[in-house]
């Protein structure tokens, strides 16, 4: 086999266990597609084009909320700036690429890609066929993430009205939330979060939910500084 095969069998062999994890949250951006009044195309449009699991629903609560397209935009990209910390990590590994090489590798870039490629280069070097590696973890995740998302929306057609399928996406949410407070400062921005959209939720166009979420992110930042200072 030839070392471009080795390194895209790798990835394929690495991300095998993750892909079913992610079949559910996909299936949830389907369903919250629907709920939100998109239609077919737009929910897979918008799963092509943002393909990013936490700012992809928090996008679509917001739409359903009836936000503002700004707030919508300003909430996806805030999310997401974490993936600014990862392309510049990656960036040194990947600079040898040509311009469209380096357009797909920016485009699958997902929370998985990026640690299992960093674990690869660290553990074992970057080397000249790095870029297959991180093919073989990225592909089948998009690939993944659009027939969850296809499935979830085609599923929710087939449900009954009545079972009001739209909560499926809190809980989702609030899933995400437990695993994810693992320190003071977490816990402070998902009190303050939480208790300002509660608080905010009559605000019109969603502004509450946005609000509450920055604020949160500020608490959250600003107990994390304090922590990293004393």
């Amino acid at each position: 086999m030839s070392p471009r095969r080795q390194a895209l069998a790798a990835g394929l062999k690495a991300v095998a266990p993750m892909v079913a994890a992610i079949m559910p949250f996909g299936m949830t951006a389907g369903v919250a597609g629907l709920d939100a009044g998109l239609g077919p195309a737009l929910t897979m449009g918008m799963s092509m084009i943002v393909f990013a699991g936490a700012s992809q629903l928090a996008s679509l609560q917001l739409i359903d909320a009836g936000a503002a397209v700004p707030l919508v935009v300003i909430t996806a990209l805030i999310i997401n700036l974490r993936m600014v910390m990862y392309s510049a990590h990656l960036a040194p590994h990947f600079q040898h690429l040509p311009p469209g090489w380096r357009s797909l590798v920016a485009y699958i870039l997902t929370d998985q890609a990026y640690a299992l490629t960093i674990s690869r280069v660290m553990t074992e070097g970057s080397g000249r066929f790095t870029h297959w590696f991180y093919l073989g973890v990225g592909i089948p995740l998009w690939v993944v993430w659009q027939l969850s998302t296809a499935f979830g929306y085609w599923a929710g057609t087939a449900m009954p009205p009545e079972w009001e399928l739209g909560f499926i996406v809190p809980l989702i949410f609030l899933a995400l939330l437990m695993m994810s407070i693992n320190s003071r400062p977490g816990m402070i921005a998902a009190v303050v979060a939480g208790s300002l959209s509660v608080l905010g939720s009559g605000l019109p166009a969603g502004l509450g939910l946005t609000l509450a979420s920055l604020a949160g992110i500020t608490a959250g930042v600003v107990s994390e500084g304090r922590r990293g200072s004393d």
